[in-house]
This record gives C-alpha cells, sequence and structure tokens, in this order.
C-alpha cells in the first residue's frame, strides 16, 4: 500500500518557539501559514507544527505526493485506500465521501490511540 509522502504533524503551544527548536536541528520552512501552522523541512524529514488546530500529534500521508510536495505519477487514490483499510476491519474516525474525486482524506486511530491521518491533496 503506497501512502505518499510523510510527515508527523505536532500540535504546539506556541509556533515561534517550536520553529525556533526545530530550527536548531537543521529544520527551515518549507510551507504554511506561519501564523497558526507551519511545514518544516531537513534533508526527507517533514514536520508539521500547528498551533490551536488539533489535540494530539498526527502521523500524516499524503498520497499522490513526494517528500517535497510534488505530484507523483500513478499514485492510490485516497478512496481506494480508504476502502482497502475498510475492508481489513479497521474503523475509522472520519471518511473521505467516495462519491467525489481530488482532494480527501480519512482518520485511522492505531491501538494505542494515535491518529493516522491519510490526506490527499491533488
Amino acid at each position: 500500500m503506497e501512502l505518499g509522502a510523510f510527515s508527523i504533524s505536532l500540535a504546539v503551544k506556541d509556533l515561534a518557539a517550536s520553529r525556533t527548536f526545530y530550527e536548531t536541528f537543521g529544520f527551515t520552512a518549507f510551507g504554511g501559514n506561519g501564523t497558526n501552522w507551519l511545514i518544516m523541512k531537513n534533508g526527507p524529514h517533514l514536520i508539521g507544527l500547528f498551533q490551536g488546530m488539533f489535540e494530539k500529534n498526527i502521523l500524516t500521508f499524503n498520497p499522490g505526493w513526494d517528500q517535497d510536495a510534488k505530484t507523483v505519477d500513478g499514485f492510490t487514490d485516497v478512496r481506494e485506500l480508504q476502502r482497502r483499510v475498510k475492508a481489513a476491519g479497521i474503523p475509522l474516525a472520519t471518511e473521505a465521501d467516495e462519491s467525489t474525486t481530488g482532494p480527501a482524506s480519512f482518520v485511522a486511530v492505531d491501538p494505542d490511540g494515535n491518529p493516522l491521518l491519510v490526506d490527499q491533496h491533488v
């Protein structure tokens, strides 16, 4: 199952302080609005910093994107991934509308309560 680009999305209390912290480790701003969310990159590693947007840290996968947020050819659509996960008996916290195309997402929660977001932007 190809899930696309991977990042960890961190729920942070102070975006500026978190940015400074991760810059110390060589991360640089890669995307975001700089007000309440920021994507940072160090080589192939991505960290999303999100202030006031969600309660828990989230494992994030982006079907259709590589680690540079560039569209890849021949990716598996999020709705197909959702069908496979549901067929395996894993309950979903949120679901993509299977009657649509393009951007969509779903969320599963692992046995330890960690959210896993599959978020397609293309």
